[in-house]
C-alpha cells in the first residue's frame, strides 16, 4: 500500500452563492474525512452568502424574495440537507391545480399532450385553453416526421414545429417565460430540454415519446416542490454556520487572478493582499468572470451572456371568504393577455406555515428579457400594477396589509442558442491557460437550486480526487 505524503494546499471558492457554499461545505468536509491538509477560503464580493436565496421572517410570515422553493429530481439537495443534519426540516409543497391567464381568464393547464396522459381521456381535448383548430394541429405531431437537422434551435421554434402557434402561446410560452423570465425564440431547447431534444430524435413523436417515457415540459408543476419550513435561506445559514468562520472573506471583489511559476496562481482582489492558491473554483457569473480574465485576452471571442431582470412582489391579504379560486397553486401568464406580471402563486395554498390562519400570501413576478423597465418603476408603482393584474384576473379588491418588492437586476442566465458549444469553449480555454481553475455555477450547467448543488459538489470531489492523484504522481517520482 503505498502511502500519501499531501504537501498544505490551498484552495479558493470564489463566489458565495449556493454553488460556491456547496463547493466549499464539501471542500472542507472531504478534507476533513480524509485527513488532508487543505485549507479553504470562500471569497464573496457582497456582505452576505447566498446570492438570490434570501428569506424575510416577520410576524407570522414567511417570504423567500428570490426562489421559493425547488424540484430535486438529482436528491441534490436532501443529499446535502442530510450531510448538514437538517433534513427533518425539508417539507413538501400541498397539491392544487396550475391555471393559465389568457386573455381575461384563468383556465386549468390541461393534462393531455404537455403531460404524458392518455389524448383520449385527457382534459386536453375539453380545455378551452387551446381552440378545436389549435387541439387538431397540436395532435399533428403524431404525424409529422422528425427534423434531420443535428444543430441546435430556439425553444420556440421547436414547439412550433411539432405543437403549432397555438400551444406555444398559450401553454409553452407561458409556462417557460414564468419560470425562467426568457424568450423562448432565442433560448436553446439543447440546453434548457434536452430530454425533449433527445425523445424527438428516439420517438420522432413528441407525443409518443412522452407518453412512454414519462417526461414532460409542465409535468414539474404538479410534481412535489421542496422547500425548508422556515424558509430557503435555512439552507444558506446552516452552510454558513458549518464553515470554518476564519474561511469566510465577505465584502471582497476579485479583480484578476495571475499564474505563477510554481503551478499555483494568486488572486487579486480589492481591500486585501493577494492570496495565493494551488486550486480555485469559480462560480461567479460568466459576465463577472470573463471580466477577470479579460487583462488575460481570454474568452474576447465569447459574446456577454444575456440575464433576465425581474421583481418578485408578495403581498398579504386578509380572508374574506371570496376566493373562488381554493384549489389554486399559480397561475401562468399568456401574452395573449393585457397582464403586466408572468406569473403568480398563492403562497399559503402551497405551503402550510409560511403565513397565519386567515391571511392570504401571493407572490407575483413582474418583468422578463425585453421587458425590464417595468421592473424600474418605483415600489408604489409596481404594488400598483400588480395590484390592479390581481383585480383583473381573481377578482381581488382589498388593499395589502403589506408589499414586498424584491428586484433582482441581471438575475436569471439566459441560455441562448449554442449554450452548450460556447460554454464548452469556455472551459477549454480557462483550463489551457489556467488549468488550476475549474466554472461551474448557473451561468454553465443548469440554474436551478439543485444543479447549482451538483455542480459546486462536483467540482469540489473532482478537485479533492486531483489534488491527491498530482501529490501520489509527485511521491513517486
Amino acid at each position: 500500500m503505498v502511502r500519501v505524503t499531501l504537501t498544505r494546499r490551498k484552495v479558493a471558492v470564489i463566489g458565495g452563492g449556493i454553488t460556491g457554499l456547496t463547493a466549499a461545505f464539501y471542500l472542507q468536509k472531504e478534507a476533513q474525512l480524509k485527513n488532508l491538509p487543505i485549507d479553504v477560503v470562500l471569497i464573496e464580493s457582497s456582505l452576505r452568502l447566498g446570492g438570490k436565496i434570501q428569506t424575510l421572517r416577520k410576524d407570522g410570515f414567511i417570504i423567500d424574495r428570490g426562489p421559493e422553493s425547488f424540484l430535486d429530481y438529482s436528491n441534490s439537495v436532501q443529499e446535502l440537507a442530510s450531510d448538514l443534519g437538517i433534513e427533518q426540516q425539508l417539507v413538501n409543497n400541498n397539491k392544487g391545480q396550475t391555471y393559465v391567464a389568457v386573455g381575461s381568464q384563468l383556465y386549468p393547464i390541461p393534462n393531455g399532450i404537455m403531460f404524458g396522459g392518455s389524448l383520449e381521456v385527457s382534459s386536453f381535448i375539453t380545455s378551452g385553453l387551446i381552440s378545436l383548430t389549435g387541439k387538431i394541429r397540436a395532435v399533428g405531431d403524431l404525424l409529422l416526421p422528425k427534423t434531420k437537422e443535428q444543430t441546435d434551435e430556439p425553444i420556440g421554434d421547436f414547439f412550433r414545429r411539432r405543437f403549432g402557434k397555438e400551444v406555444v402561446e398559450n401553454l409553452v410560452e407561458p409556462i417557460l417565460a414564468g419560470t425562467f423570465a426568457g424568450d423562448i425564440d432565442h433560448l436553446s431547447i439543447r440546453s434548457m430540454f434536452p430530454q425533449f431534444y433527445q425523445l424527438e430524435k428516439q420517438y420522432r413523436s413528441l407525443i409518443l415519446g412522452i407518453n412512454k417515457s414519462g417526461k414532460s415540459i409542465a409535468k414539474e408543476h404538479v410534481e412535489t416542490y421542496n422547500t425548508f419550513k422556515n424558509g430557503l435561506e435555512t439552507l444558506v445559514e446552516e452552510l454558513e454556520k458549518q464553515l470554518h468562520p476564519s474561511s469566510i472573506l465577505k465584502g471582497i471583489k476579485v479583480e484578476a487572478i495571475e499564474n505563477l511559476n510554481d503551478g499555483s496562481v494568486k488572486i487579486h482582489s480589492n481591500h486585501i493582499a493577494p492570496i495565493k492558491c494551488d486550486a480555485v473554483i469559480m462560480t461567479t457569473p460568466f459576465n463577472v468572470t470573463k471580466d477577470i480574465f479579460q487583462k488575460d485576452g481570454l474568452l474576447e471571442d465569447i459574446p456577454n451572456m444575456n440575464y433576465s431582470t425581474i421583481a418578485t412582489v408578495t403581498m398579504a391579504f386578509k380572508q374574506n371568504g371570496e376566493n373562488k379560486y381554493k384549489d389554486a397553486l399559480n397561475f401562468f401568464v399568456s401574452r395573449n393577455s393585457d397582464l403586466s406580471i408572468t406569473t403568480c402563486t398563492w403562497l399559503n395554498h402551497k405551503w402550510n406555515n409560511v403565513a397565519p390562519p386567515g391571511y392570504d400570501l401571493l407572490r407575483a413576478y413582474i418583468g422578463r428579457v425585453g421587458d425590464e423597465a417595468i421592473v424600474e418603476l418605483s415600489d408604489e408603482d409596481i404594488e400598483r400594477t400588480v395590484r390592479n393584474d390581481l383585480e383583473k384576473a381573481l377578482g381581488i379588491t382589498s388593499s395589502p396589509e403589506f408589499t414586498n418588492v424584491s428586484r433582482w437586476k441581471q438575475s436569471m442566465p439566459q441560455y441562448t442558442v449554442g449554450h452548450d458549444e460556447r460554454m464548452q469553449q469556455v472551459k477549454e480555454e480557462i483550463q489551457h491557460e489556467f488549468p488550476q481553475v475549474m466554472l461551474v455555477g448557473s451561468s454553465y450547467d443548469g440554474i436551478s437550486v439543485p444543479d447549482c448543488i451538483t455542480q459546486g459538489r462536483n467540482a469540489a470531489l473532482q478537485l479533492i480526487e486531483n489534488i491527491t492523484e498530482r501529490q501520489l504522481i509527485s511521491n513517486k517520482l
